[in-house]
């Protein structure tokens, strides 16, 4: 069960809080490593693949498109880095980005490094959104369907668990905890309820699209999850100061006058958007979300105002380097992408446990 830990009362009592803040050079240069890498590393992925694209014609095309000089690639490397490679890496760092910050916003929510976006059933109902519409064929919308589907439903989904852990006007994180796992193991018998009524190719189809992958990125994809990828990713740090006040727990917090339950109304609206856009455009990507903001809280402390901006900048980083794995490692196949995340983010969660348990001295 996840608890809100009390926070340390600082030099300054205890109505201020420090938030374990590591000395400031600390924060700016992890931004600016993160920023580095991201940058580097886009434009590595830009190149490399079953067509290389060497890093001096990928800046000369850039260039060109900028209107400041360079020259225009031949056609299929033109077309290859344009239509192929570049929406794909600008999806990766919009979802990476979101699940990112999300999983940073419901660490600071719940006071607990060991939640993710997953915990109020997100992910599963967006999942429910995407594979109802697989499974029965709905063409409502065209190509478009299944990620309206999926990002409706995951939106929906957080309505429900908020409106049925919601008791005489307030919203305690256990009843929000426990409401998450019955709305998640109800969303998981509605997905298999949906596979058995669907073919072998609806089945091939929801499984790739439950293995997470940016292989279908599109243009038109990155700007569907760009709205709610920026307004989540604007907003977010807004509510630092706050988070910081609230992880030194509830009644504290309210005598310093934030507004507990109208601030997690609003932080759950918004981890709500980031990661219905994100799973709407990718399928399930587990684990990005809780690794991200644990590693850099320990390496630069809980303090939220460098956490949020600097989880969504890891977050991208991670699944860019990710995505360019999956589809390396295995070339000229492509790993799921899922798949991937899981496979490093399982250990890191086991040994997570682990050493919070070791910490605590047991679960009691």
């Amino acid at each position: 069960m996840l608890t809100k830990p009390a926070g340390p009362a600082g030099p300054g009592g205890p109505g201020r809080p420090t938030g374990g803040r590591r000395p400031r050079g600390t924060t700016v240069l992890l931004t600016l490593g993160l920023t580095a890498g991201v940058l580097l590393l886009s434009l590595l992925s830009a190149g490399i693949g079953a067509y290389h694209i060497p890093v001096d014609d990928i800046l000369s095309s850039a260039a060109h498109r900028l209107g400041v000089g360079g020259a225009p690639l031949e056609q299929v490397p033109e077309s290859v880095l344009w239509n192929i490679r570049l929406p794909r890496i600008v999806l990766a760092l919009l979802v990476g980005a979101s699940l990112g910050c999300a999983g940073a916003l419901m660490q600071g929510v719940f006071g607990n490094p060991l939640a993710e976006p997953g915990v109020i059933g997100i992910s599963s109902g967006a999942a429910v959104g995407a594979v109802a519409s697989i499974a029965f064929g709905l063409t409502v919308l065209g190509s478009w369907t299944v990620t309206v589907g999926a990002f409706i439903a995951g939106l929906a989904t957080v309505l429900v668990v908020y409106v049925l852990s919601r008791s005489a006007g307030r919203t305690e994180v256990v009843t929000l905890i426990l409401t998450g796992i019955a709305v998640n193991a109800f969303a998981g018998a509605l997905i298999g309820l949906s596979i058995f009524f669907a073919d072998n190719a609806q089945i091939s189809e929801i499984t790739f699209w439950q293995l997470g992958s940016l292989a279908q990125a599109t243009w038109p994809k990155v700007l569907a999850v760009l709205p709610c990828a920026a307004l989540g990713l604007l907003v977010a740090p807004l509510y630092a100061r706050r988070l910081d006040l609230l992880s030194l727990g509830e009644r504290p917090a309210r005598h310093l006058g934030v507004d507990v339950e109208r601030m997690r109304i609003a932080l759950i609206v918004l981890v709500a958007l980031l990661t219905a856009a994100a799973v709407a455009v990718a399928g399930i990507i587990t684990f990005v979300g809780l690794v991200v903001p644990h590693l850099l809280r320990m390496i630069a402390g809980p303090g939220h105002r460098f956490l949020i901006p600097g989880s969504a900048l890891a977050g991208a980083l991670v699944l860019l380097a990710a995505d360019l794995a999956a589809r390396t490692i295995a070339a000229p196949a492509e790993m799921p992408l899922g798949v991937l995340t899981a496979l490093i983010g399982s250990p890191f969660f086991f040994w997570l446990l682990r050493r919070t348990r070791r910490r605590q001295g047991g679960w009691a």
